[in-house]
């Protein structure tokens, strides 16, 4: 057999100039349009190594496009990481709405917090990067990358905050508890999860059942000091 001698072998992807490196972490997006792939890309990363040490040429590698190439789609590396975060506000929200509607007509207000817990959980640790990328960096990015992103943050709590008057209204709640506080606990604690969780320490459901746990017992009163109509008046 004739062997093709070293001067004449074609090159590999590294040796071409001006050919990006394929990173071998990267998600397959070969299905994706390039705007969608960096996207894709920079939520990864973003996940990964948070926003201070998200680099435009780590992502655009991981897309396998050209770092100049990126600003054909986003004005910035700012622009980019806004809409991964955008992108991953919707999915949270859209996830944990769809969840809810899927519940029976008369679920309780109780189970239908848990199924909130359930769901924003499992989006953000397991089911989407858009939804990691999001609560793992929200309170790191400049202050006009978090204002822009406000109005969808308010869009979410407003699930939450439905949630919580509907278990006030039916009086399942504790009298005890200030439920805009509780709200933002009970939502800084879910996105808290991804800073500190590894999957081989614990599996998404102890995560899940141990947090519905913890926010039942201490939102929910116990049958005899629930405030009930006949209580109050």
């Amino acid at each position: 057999m004739t062997r093709t001698p070293a001067s004449q072998t074609p090159p590999g992807p590294s040796e071409v100039p001006g050919t990006p490196v394929p990173d071998p972490s990267a998600p397959d997006t070969s299905t994706l349009g390039t705007r969608e792939r960096i996207l894709v890309s920079a939520a990864q990363v973003l996940s990964e190594r948070g926003y201070a040490a998200t680099r435009l040429s780590d992502i655009a590698r991981r897309a396998g496009v050209h770092a100049p190439g990126v600003y054909h789609y986003f004005s910035s590396r700012d622009d980019l990481v806004t809409q991964v975060l955008r992108e991953g506000q919707r999915r949270v929200r859209q996830h944990v709405t769809a969840a809810l509607e899927a519940s029976p007509p008369h679920t309780s207000s109780r189970d239908r917090i848990m199924i909130a817990i359930d769901a924003h959980l499992r989006i953000e640790l397991e089911l989407s990067e858009f939804a990691t990328a999001v609560t793992r960096n929200l309170g790191h990015v400049p202050a006009p990358i978090r204002e822009s992103l406000q109005a969808d943050s308010e869009a979410y709590h407003a699930v939450w905050r439905d949630l919580l008057a509907d278990a006030v209204a039916d009086g399942s709640i504790s009298p005890s508890v200030d439920v805009r506080v509780a709200r933002m606990m009970v939502i800084g604690a879910l996105n808290w999860a991804p800073e500190w969780w590894h999957n081989d320490e614990a599996p998404v459901g102890v995560v899940v059942a141990t947090a519905q746990g913890i926010v039942g017992d201490g939102l929910f009163a116990p049958p005899d000091s629930r405030i009930t109509e006949t209580a109050t008046t």
